[in-house]
């Protein structure tokens, strides 16, 4: 036999072992259920299909019909629980659980195209006529077991000990009951009543193998449910590559448009000053402010483009990485060094640092955690009224991993937008970003590069009061030296 082991006490693993008396009493109480619980499902089955069938042609059919089919899957998986519980066997399960989401409407489609349906409703038809063969059995097998057991033990409490006392005598020599013949006798009702248990074992070990059988997937059936499901999976991930590329299409379409009119803009007006006669000459300042916002919108299509070589580098697996040992600390020096007067100058915002000068080196690529910085700096700029403070701080988190943070007194991000702001092209005040030259990049990349490095990158924030955006890098280990690394495997933003 093979039954399951749920507990410490002993059960039938092998066809030697004997179940315990738990165990004995629901193989039992199975087998007597099995009569009327078989005949339930027989009576509610052939009733069911039949009005649905005989129904079809009016509305009413449809809801019959389909209240049917869901009513014996649930009633297959309540006999598969119940063998499982009390006959102690191991069952597969139903159906595979795919994780594609479907309509309920495709849902009953795969149920009726599923073979586990057509199989569990044989098995419901069949559950009526071995339920009452089981009924029977186990029924005449109790009786007789019980029988014997009762007589067998009177004859054992009540006739030996008279005989050990020599009260019982017969009338001649032949008559004599003798102490051999009871033991004998004890015996053959024992062995009779282990034949009558044996045979109520392998009726639960047959409905057990059955229900195993039927109400469980083969191993087949959950290959191919396996197989289909990677092969769904990868084609909505297709999809999905397919859909972000056209986004993203769109979206580098859309933000090329602004620089590029604007430099054409200022552009014409110049030449309209150069060629025309006629026209007003341009004074000093106002070509000097010509000439600087076609710089900036230049700038902008170069930062543009710079990203999205980062972005397409990262994809396809070509952005090296040399991890190594990097002084963060010097890094965010040179980070306040370069951004401080441009930040002062154009936005009248206070850039400052703070480090800790005893935290060890972190495991980076040193260019690669530039440009994370950089970027996060960018966008608090971004972001910051005129006036504010921007701060990038440098501590030790705890014996694995140093903190980088970069924290602004801005606008804020809604809670609704933080988990979003990560992605691509997304900003959380589009208007705000474009006239300050954002992409909604910055981040994208900064949490590729991290993720890249090992580390992790998050955002808290508060409406009004300003965003921190906090990166942890592992500690680099003296010993540890990592060879130059490709970023194929980096996440998808």
């Amino acid at each position: 036999m093979n039954y399951r082991a749920n507990n410490s006490n002993l059960q039938i693993v092998s066809g030697n072992r004997v179940p315990t008396t738990k165990q004995a009493l629901l193989m039992m109480l199975y087998l007597l259920l099995s009569c009327p619980l078989g005949l339930f499902y027989f009576v509610f089955l052939v009733c069911g299909i039949s009005i649905g069938i005989s129904t079809l042609i009016i509305w009413i059919g449809v809801p019959i019909s389909l209240l049917t089919v869901a009513s014996w899957r649930y009633l297959a998986a309540f006999e598969r629980k119940l063998a499982m519980n009390w006959l102690n066997v191991d069952i597969r399960p139903m159906s595979y659980p795919l994780q594609i989401a479907m309509t309920w409407l495709q849902r009953f489609r795969e149920n009726l195209t599923d073979s586990m349906t057509w199989k569990s409703l044989a098995y419901l038809f069949i559950k009526f006529p071995l339920g009452i063969l089981s009924f029977v059995l186990t029924l005449c097998m109790l009786v007789l077991s019980i029988s014997i057991s009762l007589v067998t033990f009177i004859l054992t409490l009540t006739i030996i000990p008279f005989l050990y006392l020599g009260l019982v005598f017969a009338h001649g020599p032949d008559e004599i009951v003798t102490i051999e013949k009871v033991l004998r006798f004890s015996l053959k009702g024992f062995g009779l009543f282990t034949i009558s248990m044996y045979t109520v074992y392998g009726l639960a070990y047959i409905s057990g193998e059955l229900a195993r059988n039927m109400l469980g997937m083969s191993d087949t059936a959950i290959r191919l449910a396996q197989a289909r499901e990677f092969a769904e999976q990868e084609r909505i991930k297709a999809e999905r590559a397919e859909q972000s590329r056209r986004e993203l299409i769109v979206n580098v379409s859309h933000e090329l448009r602004t620089p590029i009119a604007s430099i054409r803009g200022h552009v014409e007006s110049l030449l309209i000053t150069v060629e025309d006669d006629e026209a007003e000459k341009l004074s000093g300042k106002m070509l000097h402010d010509y000439l600087v916002i076609v710089q900036r919108e230049a700038e902008r299509l170069g930062s543009l483009v710079d990203d999205l070589l980062s972005l397409a580098r990262t994809e396809a697996g070509e952005l090296r990485l040399d991890l190594e040992p990097v002084d963060a600390a010097k890094v965010v020096e040179e980070i306040q060094q370069t951004m401080a007067p441009l930040a002062r100058r154009e936005r009248a915002i206070t850039l400052v640092s703070k480090t800790d000068p005893y935290a060890p080196p972190v495991l980076a690529d040193r260019q690669r955690l530039a440009q994370v910085l950089l970027n996060l700096a960018r966008n608090a700029i971004t972001y910051t009224p005129n006036g504010g403070i921007v701060s990038i701080t440098v501590e030790r988190l705890d014996t694995h991993y140093i903190a980088l943070a970069v924290a602004d007194t801005g606008i804020g991000i809604p809670p609704e937008d933080l988990e979003r702001v990560f992605e691509r092209f997304y900003r959380t005040d589009a208007s705000r970003a474009r006239t300050s030259g954002g992409f909604g990049l910055g981040l994208a990349i900064v949490r590729d590069l991290v993720n890249a490095m090992g580390g992790s990158v998050s955002v808290t924030s508060k409406v009004g009061e300003g965003s921190c955006f906090r990166v942890l890098l592992r500690i680099a280990t003296p010993v540890y030296r990592p060879p130059a690394t490709t970023m194929k495997n980096a996440p998808s933003i």
